[in-house]
């Protein structure tokens, strides 16, 4: 007599229909929250708001506002550009930073324990995967 090897996980068998309605409804779930986060905008802003860049929850830039203050009376237009230029980039890292702390708080929870999805506990499970 042959012995179901799923025994073993207890209640006397494998729903592969539960499995799959489960990895169903967590795909479902991902899907939303990266749309959700796509929708998502997050400011950045350097220089008591000289600069300020906005991206999407993805990262992605999708505004930049420089403050007339930003660039300088004084006649040295270049040197202002290029300051200017070093705000866009440091206010565009501060959006980042944030849509990336967006994405973890967001996704985290929905990938946890997932191997490859950068979630934590990404050890195997019970079935060894």
């Amino acid at each position: 007599m042959t012995q179901n090897p799923f025994d073993a996980l207890g209640g006397g068998g494998f729903d592969i229909g539960a499995l799959l309605q489960q990895a169903q409804q967590m795909q479902d779930d991902l899907q939303s929250a990266q749309a959700g986060l796509a929708e998502a905008r997050v400011d950045g802003t350097v220089a008591g708001g000289a600069v300020t860049v906005t991206v999407s929850g993805t990262g992605e830039l999708t505004g930049v506002t420089i403050s007339p203050t930003a660039i300088e009376e004084d006649g040295a237009l270049e040197d202002s550009l290029e300051e200017v230029g070093d705000l866009v980039v440091a206010a565009y890292r501060d959006a980042k930073a944030k849509a990336d702390a967006l994405a973890e708080q967001t996704l985290g929870p929905l990938t946890s324990g997932l191997p490859g999805m950068g979630g934590p506990g990404g050890a195997p499970g019970q079935l060894g995967f």
